[in-house]
């Protein structure tokens, strides 16, 4: 072997090999360290086997898109990178009781597959914080749900997806008092209809902390929570910890917030001292303190968020509930999961991917289709509407 032919071809493409290196290495971490199977944390053997059975997804391996695994990337990116569905909803103006204002996005969904809308199942949609029924992962989530034949409404919180700030009341991850009225109007239309309540980040906090308040009595035939924050004050301490998660999330995420307050002066003028401290909140936990607290009437932001938290309420489920989690999800820490509480308490499914970031879960190396999170909600909610929940309760 001429050494030194070889020594001096190496030199020559020392940075094509150190590119080749690098790319081997990262190959190899993918998929030694990245690539793998769901946990499914469930005390209900036989929860846990119906999910095994009909949800398929959650028998192979989580592929996250491979040059964007990264937390925040995944995070990110969803927003953009998916393709752009459109749904043509037919709205309705709600008026609360107190005057404030919503509005419920509906997708009839006309499919011959049950064309009696009396009993058509009926997919409740949440969307997060800043969220409406505009949002990609809202479309892409009404869309599977449009190829089983099932309409879709998706509830837009007071403020949001058209709906004017009637009043000094906002929403937040702790009140339910609005979603319970929106059960109450479509299940009173549509007595016959099943009913499945999907929540996704602050919208899956409400759907679980509904669920558990209202027990056996939530007209609600099963729940699916995405990329919740169980534990809120580990939340806010992982997005407040200096970097990405700082200065990417949490403060574009106040300043929206901020911005809803600045856009509506007029209706909180009266209920506010000083409403420039609220504006110049620059993270979340600044804005609920100074704000979402205040206005829901608890004396401070730490008790807003004891009642918020969801990780000691599962015992108080009584519907079939499957939550997804990742993680790596930067809004709840892996080891805020309550996965232990999962395996002491029926009713409750929590599957954790080991990265997929916040409502991320993309996979592919072009991920413009369909998510491990859309295809795992595709698959639960046939298998309840096909089998019903009954099929998943202890013997």
């Amino acid at each position: 072997m001429d050494f030194g032919a070889l020594s001096e071809f190496c030199r020559e493409n020392a940075s094509i090999l150190i590119a080749l290196t690098f790319i081997i290495l990262y190959i190899c971490y993918y998929y030694l360290f990245v690539v793998k199977k769901p946990q499914i944390a469930c005390k209900d053997q036989k929860f846990k086997s119906f999910l095994l059975e009909h949800c398929p997804v959650l028998s192979s391996k989580f592929k996250p898109t491979i040059w964007c695994f990264e937390s925040r990337a995944q995070t990110i990116l969803r927003s953009f990178i998916p393709t752009s569905i459109r749904i043509t909803y037919d709205a309705e103006i709600i008026t609360l009781s107190d005057g404030g204002q919503i509005i419920l996005d509906w997708y009839e969904n006309e499919n011959p597959m049950f064309p009696d809308k009396e009993t058509r199942p009926t997919i409740l949609l949440l969307p997060g914080l800043t969220g409406d029924s505009s949002c990609s992962y809202i479309l892409h989530l009404v869309s599977e749900a449009a190829q089983h034949g099932y309409r879709s409404v998706v509830f837009n919180q007071r403020g949001n997806g058209g709906a004017k700030l009637k009043t000094p009341r906002t929403y937040c991850a702790a009140n339910t008092e609005d979603l319970a009225h929106v059960v109450n109007i479509i299940k009173g239309r549509l007595p016959q209809a099943p009913i499945i309540g999907v929540g996704v980040s602050l919208g899956g906090m409400q759907m679980l902390n509904y669920l558990a308040r209202s027990g056996d009595k939530s007209q609600l035939e099963a729940g699916m929570c995405i990329s919740v924050a169980w534990n809120v004050f580990e939340s806010v301490e992982s997005l407040e910890k200096p970097g990405l998660n700082l200065h990417v999330i949490n403060r574009q995420l106040s300043k929206t917030l901020v911005q809803m307050v600045q856009s509506n002066m007029e209706v909180f003028e009266n209920h506010f001292d000083n409403l420039d401290h609220i504006l110049k909140s620059s993270t979340i936990r600044e804005f609920d303190e100074r704000f979402t607290s205040k206005i829901f009437g608890y004396d401070t932001w730490q008790d807003y968020y004891k009642e918020a938290c969801l990780h000691d309420k599962i015992h108080a489920l009584k519907v079939p509930v499957l939550v997804l989690n990742a993680a790596d999800d930067p809004f709840s820490p892996h080891h805020a999961i309550p996965v232990k509480e999962a395996e002491e308490n029926e009713n409750i499914a929590i599957v954790v991917t080991s990265h997929g970031g916040h409502i991320g879960f993309m996979e592919g190396f072009i991920p413009r289709n369909s998510t491990f999170m859309d295809k795992l909600f595709s698959q639960y909610v046939k298998a309840v509407v096909t089998h019903g929940p009954t099929h998943l309760k202890q013997e």
